[in-house]
Formats: structure tokens, C-alpha cells, sequence
């Protein structure tokens, strides 16, 4: 089988709906993460009438803040599960220290 793709010759890479984002000696923040998703559910033209624009800017500012929340609260529980996995194996110091993050 043979596949065949059609890249477009000009433009940038940016056209192409690709990015790398990277961080320096620690992971993503929930903020972070929800900036970057809000990007790609929300996607704003250039040529939007201004009043559209801010619309959907306002739009994509609740959307980020709604995801942030739902990130933070899933590594709460996340760190609720570890922390009773590892007091339940019996190891209350690091369950504590986790708990503690």
C-alpha cells in the first residue's frame, strides 16, 4: 500500500497546524495545558469583524479557565488515589509527601 501526501509548498509551519511548546526542567502547568487546548478548540480568523473577534476571544478565555479547572481538580484526585495506594502498601512517609504537593 502505497500513501501519498499533498504538503503545500509555501507557507509556514504554522499553516500546517503544528507547534512545539516546551518547558525547562518541570512539566506543563494546568494553565498552561489549558491555553494550549483552548487554542485548538477555538480557532479565531484574521479577518474576523472586531466585534466577532472579541467575542470569541471572551469565548476562548472561559473555555481556558473552565479546562484549567477541571486539570487542577483531576490532579487532586489523582494525588488522592497515589496517596491511599501508597498508605494502603504501607508507606505512610511518601503517601504524606505526596499528599503534600
Amino acid at each position: 500500500m502505497k500513501l501519498e501526501f499533498d504538503f503545500p509548498t509555501s507557507g509556514t509551519i504554522s499553516d500546517l497546524g503544528i507547534s512545539v511548546e516546551t518547558t525547562s526542567n518541570r512539566g506543563f502547568t494546568p494553565e498552561e495545558h489549558a491555553n494550549r487546548c483552548a487554542n485548538k478548540i477555538v480557532a479565531i480568523s484574521k479577518n474576523a469583524h472586531p466585534a466577532i473577534r472579541a467575542q470569541a476571544e471572551a469565548f476562548k478565555s472561559q473555555i481556558s479557565l473552565v479546562i484549567q479547572h477541571v486539570l487542577s481538580e483531576a490532579i487532586k484526585s489523582d494525588r488522592t488515589t497515589i496517596h491511599n495506594v501508597l498508605n494502603d502498601a504501607g508507606h505512610p512517609e511518601l503517601a504524606d509527601l505526596i499528599r503534600r504537593l
